[in-house]
């Protein structure tokens, strides 16, 4: 009696071995992709990198997604340094040329103070902060007054000509008193007197349309910046005064 075969419909080929093949090819293809990124790497290239990778990894989804850093260009030290010694030698280049500036500057105020023998009147210096030009008070202003008399009013409008400069700078002007103690009907302390003195002068400088006030400004000291003495005559003379402010410009 012949046997018959068992039939084995049920049966089906094992395909387990498809799970670890599929994510052999899956490494294989991350580490084609990490070798061509590698080559050379730039900041698009890492993005498309970090793309590639999350949908690998994570289908489109995870930590790489949105947070991928950027890679900066590394720039050589050598040329850093060039970088910051040009702009070094930039800033101090102009530097000096904006003293140049204000020493011609200074040449045509002292060829003006000359021309009309205010040599014990006026007074011009360079320092850290700028062109200063020293005013004693008794050229502009009476005993105790902050009204500019009308016999200066002249000498303060050809000052104004010596200020305009293209392109313009910040002046401040200042007042500055002795240490007297004043109280007047007017002025009840020095600081008001030497504030006064500053805005009235400063009033009868921008009076010339040249002139744009908005580089302009007044201060007021009292007697608490002195340049001399205030323990005799000659001291407090020279305490009294208005000084002129010309500033550098930013660089």
């Amino acid at each position: 009696m012949r046997r018959r075969k068992k039939k084995r419909d049920d049966e089906h080929i094992d395909e387990s071995w498809l799970i670890p093949y599929a994510d052999i090819l899956t490494l294989l293809l991350a580490l084609f992709i990490v070798l061509y990124a590698s080559s050379s790497v730039d900041a698009q290239k890492f993005q498309e990198l970090s793309k590639v990778f999350n949908e690998i990894f994570t289908d489109g989804s995870g930590i790489m997604q949105n947070d991928a850093p950027i890679l900066e260009k590394q720039v050589p030290v050598e040329e850093k340094e060039d970088s910051e010694k040009i702009k070094e030698d930039t800033k101090e280049a102009a530097a000096k040329r904006d003293q140049e500036e204000l020493k011609e500057i200074q040449s045509k105020i002292n060829q003006y103070i000359k021309r009309n023998n205010l040599e014990d009147q006026f007074a011009t210096k360079l320092t850290s902060e700028g062109l200063l030009l020293t005013i004693r008070d008794n050229v502009l202003f009476a005993s105790g007054s902050a009204t500019v008399g009308e016999s200066d009013i002249a000498v303060a409008m050809e000052l104004s000509q010596l200020l305009e400069m293209d392109p313009p700078r910040n002046v401040i002007i200042s007042g500055h008193t002795d240490n007297v103690p004043i109280a007047t009907a007017e002025f009840d302390s020095n600081w008001e007197l030497s504030v006064m003195r500053a805005v009235n002068f400063m009033k009868i400088i921008i009076k010339n349309e040249n002139l744009d006030p908005r580089w302009f400004s007044a201060k007021g000291f009292g007697e608490f910046q002195p340049i001399a003495s205030n323990d005799t005559a000659s001291g407090r003379s020279q305490n009294r005064r208005v000084e002129v402010l010309i500033l550098p410009r930013e660089l």
